[in-house]
């Protein structure tokens, strides 16, 4: 039931589970569980002195009773009882806000063409024949499987021995997977290796990689996090991967990097195991939760401890924010919505929040609840530009 009720929060439960959740909360022993359900699983504990649990219990029960079809949460009554802080019950945890104003305009919608990220990539194979994969659309060949959200690479049979090798079936053929904004895939190397890409990102691989030799592969931009199959199934062979003005040696591990185009910093942290970063003049081993950034300005680097829930949490399906300024929460949103952000107002641009929400939500339920948050007075929607109003 839980599942049901999270559902219902985040606006994506459909009418045979609206009836279930609806027939489950008739039982008045069900309406604790409910309740404990969102104090618990949405941090309300701290704030429950400032919110009327129960009134707002009452509200969404009334909702559940009476509407044919789910409105989304940030139009229902709850709000009204949080405070200072709102109560972003859309997926986990409360939004903190800064620099309340008074909310005096309604946004203007022109075309709004906006729609949220899915799985599609383009893989570009070494004769240089690119293939769109995207949700629900089958692709094969010998070397590769697609059902549409994910890539196999196979395991080629061992050659025979008897059969004499030519010196270009050893070289290495490469391909590319380049994720468009709006965009994200998931890919299993060759080796094992899982790779997980985000919204404009490029990696560069082998379709095979050569037994006892170094496996390499390139973030040529974006974000992916990696889960290296180790060493030892690989016949002993090390595992590097390349970004822009970087190398990392990696033993075994699971980590995230960061390196967009339009980025001075180059973000990786690291989650288990140990890599080894290479950046210039810079040699640095990493630790479990420590996250280093490069700068490809200065070639400056800086190695800090993170907490990994935040780097990693677009793997995940959620967008997570920790007094993140505001000009890098559109960035990352822009990414995943293919859109363009205009501030009217720089001042804007670092007005910092806290939060964390479902990727799979709509843009205009995202803005509509920062703007009740008071952080911004308004903004405009046209085709696929936002305009940001303070």
């Amino acid at each position: 039931m839980k599942k049901l009720i999270l559902k219902y929060l985040t606006n994506s439960i459909d009418d045979i589970e609206l009836n279930k959740l609806q027939d489950w909360l008739k039982k008045p022993k069900n309406h604790k569980i409910f309740k404990d359900f969102i104090i618990d699983d949405f941090n309300l504990n701290k704030l429950y002195n400032k919110v009327d649990v129960d009134t707002a219990f009452n509200n969404v029960l009334e909702n559940i009773e009476s509407q044919p079809k789910v409105i989304p949460l940030f139009k229902r009554k709850i709000f009204k009882y949080a405070a200072a802080s709102l109560i972003a019950i859309l997926i986990s945890i409360p939004f903190v806000l800064n620099n309340l104003k008074t909310d005096r305009n309604t946004p203007i919608i022109v075309n709004n063409n906006i729609k949220t990220g899915t799985d599609k990539a383009i893989l570009t194979l070494d004769d240089g024949t690119s293939v769109a994969l995207e949700k629900g659309k089958q692709y094969a060949n010998k070397n590769i499987a697609s059902n549409g959200e994910k890539i196999i690479y196979k395991t080629p049979p061992k050659a025979n021995k008897k059969v004499k090798v030519s010196k270009a079936s050893r070289e290495i053929a490469y391909n590319y997977l380049t994720i468009p904004r709006g965009g994200q895939y998931y890919i299993i190397l060759e080796d094992g290796t899982q790779v997980w890409l985000n919204s404009e990102s490029k990696l560069k691989y082998p379709v095979t990689f050569i037994k006892g030799k170094t496996r390499k592969v390139e973030l040529v931009y974006g974000e992916a996090y990696f889960d290296v199959s180790p060493s030892e199934n690989n016949q002993g062979s090390k595992f590097k991967v390349i970004t822009n003005n970087q190398e990392i040696d990696v033993l075994g591990t699971e980590f995230n990097i960061k390196a967009y185009k339009d980025e001075d910093n180059i973000y990786t942290t690291l989650i288990e195991g140990k890599i080894v970063l290479q950046a210039n003049k810079h040699h640095k081993s990493l630790l479990v939760n420590q996250q280093a950034v490069v700068n490809t300005k200065n070639n400056n680097m800086t190695i800090s401890t993170v907490e990994p829930k935040y780097e990693i949490a677009w793997k995940n399906g959620l967008f997570s924010f920790k007094n993140k300024p505001l000009k890098d929460i559109m960035k990352v949103l822009s990414r995943w919505y293919d859109v363009n952000v205009i501030f009217e107002d720089e001042a804007a641009k670092n007005l910092t929040f806290n939060g964390q929400l479902s990727k799979h939500q709509n843009m205009e339920n995202i803005l509509i609840l920062i703007k009740n948050t008071k952080l911004i007075q308004a903004y405009d929607i046209n085709n696929n530009t936002i305009t940001i109003k303070k």
